[in-house]
């Protein structure tokens, strides 16, 4: 279907009048017959009202144009199954399961797989198959992108192995060795340090992703050790439970 035959279908299905529609969505009556004769297209901030309005997604509106993907788990999107916005707008790049209420609902790629290995395994696809196709697919969707360029799940084994190998060989006093890295999105993890010169800074990017972990103090005590890793640097930090009063220990180029 066209745009101009799914603005009339909905608007017939809520009974409504073309200058009720307008009101709805603040432009006259004259815009909405337009749209359902074909002859313009509704805006971008007029699609989101309508489809708002009519608890559909733009693409919908657009007459399905692209087969929307969720860019955090790869599951294929539905009306129904795709997030919203605290203000109930549509968020097109997300399912209402990795994205809920504003937030993002995983920042550990392994906790992910662990999840999609529970509900996708079956007798056709067993759960090491699985495994190994999330392992591959997801590092290609946007919200865990920062890998793309390291060509599958090899590839990005391999990296995460030599970031560990250059963090271990640090030799950080009281951190534990490091045996293992997750996919960790920066605003999980970007907490606020004081320099020596007195100012507070942060190092991370909030929408980037990160190979990190956290570990405990092999002396005990109330710390732990944070590690977060990319092409571009290493970083490890100390901090106390929820990331309380964090003191950068290396950041150090690579």
């Amino acid at each position: 279907m066209e745009t101009k035959d799914i603005i009339l279908e909905l608007r017939n299905k809520k009974g409504l009048s073309q200058e009720e529609l307008a009101e709805k969505v603040f432009v006259t009556r004259q815009a909405v017959s337009r749209w359902e004769k074909g002859e313009t297209t509704p805006n971008t901030e007029t699609l989101k009202l309508l489809s708002k309005f009519f608890d559909v997604s733009i693409n919908t509106l657009l007459g399905s144009p692209r087969q929307l993907i969720c860019q955090c788990c790869g599951m294929p999107l539905e009306d129904s199954d795709i997030s919203k916005e605290t203000d109930g707008f549509f968020n097109e790049e997300y399912c209402k399961w990795c994205y809920a209420d504003g937030e993002y609902m995983y920042h550990d790629m392994d906790d992910l797989i662990d999840v999609c290995v529970n509900h996708m395994a079956n007798e056709h696809f067993k759960p090491e198959q699985v495994r190994e196709y999330m392992k591959g697919m997801l590092p290609e969707l946007n919200y865990w992108k920062k890998y793309t360029d390291l060509a599958g799940a090899e590839k990005f084994d391999e990296f995460k192995k030599q970031l560990m190998d250059e963090i271990n060989a640090l030799h950080i006093e009281g951190m534990p060795k490091v045996e293992k890295l997750n996919a960790l999105v920066g605003g999980y993890i970007n907490l606020e340090y004081r320099l020596p010169n007195g100012k507070m800074a942060k190092f991370l990017d909030d929408g980037v992703t990160y190979l990190g972990n956290q570990l405990e103090c092999e002396f005990g005590g109330d710390r732990c050790f944070g590690i977060a890793a990319n092409m571009d640097f290493i970083l490890v930090c100390t901090y106390e439970d929820g990331g309380v009063n964090p003191e950068l220990v290396v950041y150090k180029k690579r």
